[in-house]
């Protein structure tokens, strides 16, 4: 029979890294040192692949911590990548409208709904037993959302006028590869070992959802009414 000496250092792990992200400073955007107009399309397309892949790791708390409820109730591969596939599409919708200005979302309405939306997957996660084939929907709608932030964050950086599309496309590859590098994380350090035991929910979903809702409900209330913190 396994110990369970692992699975309380795994646990052990997941919570200090959250409380980790719960005391820690907001970290500064991205910067671009480079004249993009001077570069050729697989530069651009290159630094907008990394630059996608460091907005979630490891600029991204808020979407680590999303990804992460989405992976927690029903850590199969097959499972979680059907939802990151949906959260995937919808967040590329979003992004697209709002870079090429069809839409102009206010970030002091996007941050604390993105906030929220962790706060409801968390504690749906401790409410329910098994996945709903609801979720997906509630994870595409909550993708559609995330998006605004992403645009956000893009918006900021800049996208170069010769390489538009390049440079929005690999963006949203690299927030991509980096949700997949979040998801396989976790399955190795959480999904292989113990999703199958019978005490997976209570000792490893329920606990870590919990502590992932106290944060996102701390990032609502502080991005509803003390944004300037």
């Amino acid at each position: 029979m396994l110990s369970q000496k692992p699975h309380r250092n795994y646990l052990s792990f997941f919570l200090l890294l959250f409380c980790g992200l719960f005391i820690s400073s907001s970290v500064s955007a991205h910067a671009i040192a480079a004249d993009l107009s001077k570069l050729s399309r697989t530069d651009v397309a290159w630094i907008y692949l990394k630059l996608g892949y460091t907005h979630i790791l490891p600029l991204g708390l808020d979407h680590i911590l999303f990804v992460m409820c989405i992976f927690l109730l029903n850590p199969k591969l097959k499972s979680v990548l059907w939802q990151a596939t949906a959260f995937t599409v919808a967040h590329s919708i979003t992004l697209g409208l709002a870079m090429y200005g069809l839409i102009t979302p206010p970030s002091y309405i996007i941050e604390p709904v993105i906030a929220l939306s962790i706060f409801f997957v968390a504690v749906e996660n401790i409410l329910t037993d098994k996945l709903k084939p609801s979720r997906i929907v509630i994870v595409f709608i909550f993708g559609l959302i995330h998006g605004m932030g992403f645009a956000s964050a893009l918006i900021g950086l800049g996208l170069p006028k010769k390489e538009f599309v390049t440079g929005l496309v690999t963006f949203n590859v690299g927030v991509e590869l980096g949700q997949i590098t979040i998801i396989l994380a976790a399955w190795l350090f959480l999904g292989m070992w113990f999703s199958k035991k019978p005490w997976y929910k209570n000792r490893i979903v329920t606990p870590i959802s919990a502590v992932i809702a106290i944060i996102a409900l701390y990032w609502t209330i502080e991005r509803t009414f003390f944004p300037n913190w």
